[in-house]
């Protein structure tokens, strides 16, 4: 029998939930949800039964959620300008499909500071905002909820903020929703996306979310045939969905085991510096996802530990999973101002709502080895 292996990478993926792999499968059947025969209504209330799961998982109206292919094309659809004095801010630490969105010229992005824990540097953002001499109607600023990497929890109050100041507000809530609650964030949002294999469902499919009586000026990346209230062309993906829906549903259900995951990554914590004094984790003196845990060793490096991780049954990453499986230096810990050679140990454990202490236990023992074999060549 092989041995079972350590899955620890849940910010890049998490495992599809059994239920939600049972309905794509199920779902795969369905007709097309724009024909009005029998098998094309099923398909269409299989579609509007996800949609009301996905909407009461972000705590939104049923008619604010329009599906997509995921986080990326979330992205690139709302970040669109909608005249052309807008202008985009970001913030320097932001996900890849923020970073490298191309809806607005390179002439009307700006990226915006963090600080060395990795929050959003507002009062740059105003003095930034202010040499341009920019109208707040003109501006939209485009953040993150909750960091990927760190798992730095934003602020509700920033948000709440920059609405005030009559800004348009894109979220990030990919690593956010389902694991944290949106409550205090949605008010002073205009729109976010989120992804669903985040969260136990499918890859390639996911969903903007957007308040009511905003955002109206957005426009389709396909015009297709008006599907999505003209939002999303295409016959929509029915199996992704379906799995959207049924994992939103089964998150919901599982937001105690999730919170869970706080003693898993202090267990983890603990363990990691008694292993290794000089490790460092990163953003640990803000709130963060209760679920990750960025760190390094000095002289450990992140390839070399990856492998090592590998070959104990143990997966985790050095970061972001969206760079065609490069390891490279966080733009991130860049961003906070870590430095380059402890940026490079950089690793993330991050757990889910099925990860258990045995998980733990084997990330450690993984370590131990690791750390061993490190001193042992360094004396």
């Amino acid at each position: 029998m092989a041995a079972r292996r350590s899955y620890c990478d849940w910010n890049a993926s998490a495992p599809i939930h059994p239920s939600a792999a049972a309905a794509v499968a199920r779902a795969l059947e369905l007709g097309n949800p724009s024909s009005i025969h029998a098998e094309g209504r099923a398909a269409r209330a299989a579609v509007e039964k996800a949609r009301a799961q996905v909407a009461r998982l972000v705590g939104v109206e049923v008619g604010q959620v329009t599906f997509t292919s995921g986080g990326t094309e979330g992205a690139a659809t709302l970040l669109q300008p909608a005249h052309d004095r807008d202008v985009l801010f970001v913030s320097a630490t932001e996900h890849a499909c923020v970073l490298n969105s191309a809806g607005y010229p390179v002439s009307r992005r700006h990226v915006a500071g963090v600080s060395a824990r990795g929050g959003f540097d507002l009062n740059g953002l105003f003095d930034a905002i202010d040499a341009r001499g920019l109208s707040p109607s003109d501006v939209v600023v485009a953040l993150h909820i909750a960091n990927n990497e760190t798992g730095l929890i934003q602020a509700s109050e920033t948000f709440e903020t920059m609405s005030n100041r009559g800004f348009t507000v894109i979220a990030d809530a990919v690593q956010a929703v389902g694991r944290m609650p949106l409550t205090n964030y949605l008010p002073h949002v205009d729109a976010l996306f989120i992804s669903a294999h985040k969260i136990g469902g499918p890859k390639g499919v996911g969903a903007i979310v957007r308040r009511a009586g905003v955002c109206s000026d957005v426009r389709p990346l396909m015009a297709g045939g008006g599907q999505e209230k003209g939002l999303r062309g295409g016959t929509e993906n029915v199996a992704g969905i379906v799995g959207f829906g049924v994992a939103a549903e089964a998150m919901a259900l599982a937001s105690a085991a999730w919170a869970a995951t706080a003693v898993l990554r202090d267990t983890f914590e603990v363990g990691l510096l008694a292993l290794a004094p000089d490790a460092v984790v990163f953003a640990v003196e803000v709130t963060r996802l209760p679920n990750t845990c960025l760190f390094a060793i000095p002289g450990l490096r992140a390839e070399t530990a990856l492998i090592a991780f590998d070959l104990d049954g143990v997966a985790v990453s050095s970061g972001s999973a969206c760079s065609s499986g490069k390891v490279g230096k966080s733009h991130v810990l860049k961003a906070m101002g870590v430095a380059d050679d402890l940026a490079a140990s950089a690793l993330r454990i991050s757990f889910g709502d099925r990860s258990e202490m045995a998980d733990v236990e084997r990330c450690l023992a993984s370590l131990e080895r690791q750390v061993a074999r490190l001193r042992r060549s360094a004396a």
